[in-house]
C-alpha cells in the first residue's frame, strides 16, 4: 500500500461542526433514505432473475444464449463502474444522477417486455447495466454525506435491511402478476418503481448533504490533486484483496439462483414465477434481519469474522443443491443465500469506508467493487450456461461450490481486519 493510502488507512475525516450536523440532520428525515433503498431494490428486482427463467421456458432461448446476452451486457456495464463512482465522488447532483439512471432503467424495462428478442433485448440489458452503476456509490455517497462515521455501522445495516424488504415485496409482487397475468407482465413493473424511487431520491434535501464527508475526503475542501490517485488504489492491498475475494464470491454465487429457478420452472411450468419468486422471498427473508444483526454487531465483533460466515456459508449450499430435486429442499437451501448475500451486502459499505478512510475516493472504490462483482457475475453467466448444456445442473453446482471455496480460502488468508482497534460506535436511536 502507498505511504499516503496506508496513513488513510485509520485516519478519521475531518466533519462539520457540532451544530452544522445538527442542522444538516434537522433538515434530513431519514424516512428518505429507507425508502429510496426499498424502492431501489423494487426497480432491479422487477428484471433481475425472472428474465432468466421468461427467456428459457417462454421464449424457448438456451442457456448459452442467455448467458452470453448476460455476459456481453455485463461486461459492457461493468467498464462504466468505476467511472460511475468517480462521477459520484466529484458531483453535487447526486440525487439527479439517481433520477437520470431510473429513466434509463424504466425505459429499458419497457423495451425487455415489448420486445424480448435478441438485439433489443441486448440493448436494453446494457442500457440498464449502465444507468444502474450510479445506484450503489450513489446511494452509499448519501449515507455517508447524511450520518456521521459514529453512526454509520447501524445505518449501513439498515440501508440493507430495506433493500432486502424492496426485495421481498418485489418478488412477492412478480409472483402475484406472473400468475395472474404472464411471466412478461413483471417486467412492466419497473417503470412504476422508477417513478416512485426518482421521489424519494428528489425528497432529500440537497443542503443536508455533506458532499465532502460522502467522499470519505479529510478536509472539507479537497481538491481532485488532494485525493488518492488512481494507481494509488491500486498498490491498496487491502482494497485488491476485496476486489480478488468479490470476483471469485460472485462468480460462484450470482448463477445459483437462475440455475434454482429453471430446474423448478422445469418441474413446474405453470408456476415458473411463483417458484422463483419463492426462492427470492426465502433468501430476503433471511437478509433483512441478517443485515440489521451486521449493522448493530460490526464494530464490536470486527468486520473480517462476520464476512467469513458469509464466504463459508457459500460453498455450503452450492454442495447441497445437488442432493435433490425436490422443490421444497430447494427452496430450503437457498434460505443459506439470505446469510452469505445479506453479509456481503450489509458490510461492503462498511469495510469500503474503513480503507477509503481520508482518501476522497470511496465512491470510486465503491464502483471499482462493483465492477469486480460484474467481472464474476457476467463470467459465470456464460460460464454456467456452457456447463450445465454439457454436464447436467448437479456437475455445475459442484464447480460453482469449488470457487467459493477458494474465495473463503483467499479471505481468511489474505484480507486483514479493518475496524479501527478498540473503537465502537455509539448507539444509535431507533428511526436512525
Amino acid at each position: 500500500m502507498s505511504e499516503p493510502l496506508a496513513a488513510s488507512f485509520w485516519r478519521g475525516t475531518t466533519s462539520r461542526s457540532a451544530g452544522s450536523a445538527a442542522v444538516s440532520r434537522r433538515r434530513f428525515n431519514p424516512y428518505a433514505l429507507d425508502a429510496l433503498n426499498f424502492l431501489l431494490a423494487d426497480v432491479r428486482g422487477a428484471i433481475g432473475p425472472y428474465l432468466n427463467v421468461f427467456l428459457v421456458t417462454q421464449q424457448g432461448w438456451s442457456q448459452a444464449a442467455v448467458g452470453l446476452v448476460a455476459t456481453i451486457s455485463g461486461l459492457i456495464g461493468l467498464l462504466f463502474n468505476a467511472p460511475a463512482g468517480a462521477l459520484i465522488d466529484g458531483t453535487r447532483a447526486k440525487r439527479g444522477f439517481v433520477v437520470a439512471a431510473l429513466v434509463v432503467v424504466a425505459a429499458s424495462g419497457l423495451a425487455i417486455g415489448l420486445l424480448p428478442s435478441f438485439w433489443p433485448l441486448l440493448v436494453a440489458l446494457t442500457a440498464m447495466s449502465v444507468a444502474g452503476d450510479l445506484f450503489g456509490p450513489a446511494v452509499a455517497a448519501l449515507t455517508l454525506g447524511l450520518f456521521p462515521r459514529d453512526r454509520l455501522a447501524r445505518r449501513m445495516g439498515r440501508n440493507s435491511a430495506f433493500d432486502h424488504a424492496g426485495n421481498v415485496a418485489i418478488a412477492l409482487g412478480a409472483a402475484l402478476i406472473g400468475w395472474a397475468f404472464t411471466q412478461r407482465a413483471v417486467f412492466f413493473l419497473t417503470p412504476i418503481f422508477a417513478a416512485l424511487a426518482a421521489a424519494a431520491a428528489l425528497s432529500i434535501p440537497a443542503d443536508a448533504i455533506d458532499h465532502e464527508r460522502a467522499r470519505e475526503a479529510r478536509a472539507k475542501r479537497i481538491g481532485a490533486a488532494d485525493a488518492a490517485s488512481w494507481t494509488e488504489l491500486l498498490r491498496c492491498r487491502p482494497l485488491v484483496t476485496f476486489l480478488i475475494c468479490t470476483i471469485l464470491f460472485h462468480f460462484a454465487n450470482a448463477p445459483l439462483l437462475p440455475l434454482v429457478g429453471q430446474k423448478l420452472a422445469s418441474a413446474h411450468p405453470r408456476y415458473a414465477t411463483a417458484m422463483m419468486s419463492s426462492c427470492i422471498v426465502a433468501a430476503q427473508a433471511i437478509m433483512l434481519p441478517i443485515a440489521v444483526l451486521v449493522g448493530r454487531n460490526a464494530d464490536r465483533v470486527g468486520r473480517k469474522p462476520i464476512f467469513l460466515i458469509g464466504f463459508g456459508v457459500l460453498p455450503l449450499r452450492a454442495f447441497l443443491y445437488p442432493l435433490s430435486d425436490d422443490s421444497v429442499w430447494l427452496v430450503g437451501v437457498q434460505l443459506l443465500d439470505g446469510v452469505g448475500a445479506g453479509i456481503f451486502g450489509a458490510l461492503t459499505p462498511l469495510v469500503l469506508a474503513d480503507i477509503m478512510r481520508g482518501t476522497g475516493r470511496y465512491n470510486l472504490a465503491q464502483g471499482a467493487v462493483a465492477a469486480a462483482l460484474g467481472v464474476g457475475a457476467s463470467l459465470s453467466g456464460v460460464g454456467a450456461g456452457l456447463l450445465v448444456d454439457r454436464f447436467g445442473y448437479s456437475a455445475t453446482f459442484v464447480a460453482l461450490g469449488a470457487v467459493a471455496l477458494a474465495a473463503f480460502g483467499v479471505f481468511a488468508r489474505f484480507m486483514p481486519e479493518t475496524a479501527r482497534p478498540g473503537v465502537a460506535a455509539r448507539s444509535t436511536p431507533p428511526g436512525d
